[in-house]
């Protein structure tokens, strides 16, 4: 018997996720509550400003983090808070942060 694979709200073509990995390299795809959106890695710009925004309310990080990255899926991920609570876990995932080594000199 074979498994059947189910269509989630916001699913991508194969053709569009690989236009979008050539446009802007590592995509991800986030599953929520039978929803699914796909993200790019977020710019410096970005979160820059998401830092900003984060000041006077945390929630702003994520929102805006999840604006920049978002290219496309179930808008309801961005709408409805409890699938946006849901992902903001993920959205740290996507900031990759590389060591750096110091020496005196």
């Amino acid at each position: 018997m074979e498994k059947e694979e189910k269509t989630l709200v916001g699913q991508a073509t194969p053709e569009q996720i690989e236009a979008w990995k050539k446009q802007y390299g590592d995509i991800f795809a986030v599953t929520v509550d039978g929803g699914i959106c796909y993200l790019k890695k977020p710019s410096r710009k970005a979160l820059g400003y998401a830092s900003f925004a984060s000041k006077n309310n945390p929630l702003n990080f994520n929102e805006v983090i999840l604006n920049d990255c978002w290219l496309g899926g179930d808008e309801s991920i961005r709408t409805d808070d409890s699938k946006f609570l849901g992902i903001s876990g993920a959205i740290a995932q996507l900031i990759e942060v590389k060591e750096a080594e110091i020496k005196k000199l």
